[in-house]
């Protein structure tokens, strides 16, 4: 079983951090993963910078640049999780744009994911029905999860097609703008969060973009199964050390129950 599909069977929320490759340093990324999992993260997605980041607000933009400029590179980034699986036990995942994927070869970067340890991908630009008529099987040989996203926005057809094709958990965008937008949620989103339990879809929800804090993470987690904080995290390592992350994951590891 995937440790993804795993680590889903626990009786508690997710703790899922997003941060960049290559930022702050080039060296940083293997530091920083052992660090989270050290601090109680339950999964981690790795960001694979991207010039273009479509989806992402000012905040992971800025930082997906200054890693390109440290160098980061998909070369790069597998080199360094190369022994990654030596130490580090948690699920892990790279949140990125399909350009470079394709760039790279879907299926040579299939095989390397597969071959470092990498358990899922993230890719919010490749489109459901592409990923089932060209890639689908390529994914299923290497033993890669593909997360797939929702919005308020998305239809109930859609999300329950979406929800029969999963096969880990489906990435509940809290709303429709980028990431990193707000510092709370209103009765909107709250109400979404709530629709989207009582469809009772059979793949777990994880709630991402906009939790910044203990009020955010308990409100996404209320009828979801766990959050994934990106921008907040990434703004903290503009302004802390690695050796730091402590600070940061205390507060919410206290509201996984």
């Amino acid at each position: 079983m995937n440790r993804i599909q795993t680590r889903l069977q626990h009786n508690k929320k997710i703790l899922s951090i997003y941060f960049t490759a290559g930022f702050p340093n080039l060296e940083d990324t293997v530091s920083i993963i052992k660090s989270l999992e050290e601090n109680g993260v339950d999964m981690i997605e790795i960001g694979l910078p991207f010039s273009d980041p479509l989806a992402d607000g000012p905040t992971i933009q800025s930082i997906s640049t200054k890693a390109l400029k440290n160098g980061m590179t998909t070369k790069i980034l597998f080199e360094q999780l190369k022994d990654i699986r030596e130490s580090v036990k948690i699920p892990l995942l790279i949140m990125g744009y399909f350009n470079p994927i394709f760039q790279y070869g879907v299926e040579k970067f299939c095989k390397k994911c597969k071959e470092i340890g990498i358990d899922g991908l993230i890719i919010p630009d490749l489109p459901l029905e592409v990923y089932e008529e060209e890639y689908h099987s390529i994914f299923k040989n290497y033993g890669l999860l593909n997360i797939f996203l929702i919005t308020p926005q998305t239809s109930e057809v859609r999300i329950r097609k979406i929800d029969a094709i999963s096969k880990g958990f489906i990435y509940m965008v809290s709303s429709a703008s980028v990431t990193g937008g707000k510092n709370s949620f209103g009765k909107e989103q709250l109400h979404y969060f709530e629709r989207i339990h009582n469809l009772k879809l059979k793949a777990p929800q994880i709630v991402g973009f906009g939790i910044r804090h203990q009020e955010s993470f308990f409100q996404a987690t209320k009828f979801a199964n766990g959050a994934i904080i990106g921008s907040a995290f990434v703004n903290f390592l503009r302004e802390n050390s690695i050796q730091q992350i402590d600070t940061f994951t205390r507060k919410f590891n206290s509201l996984k129950k």
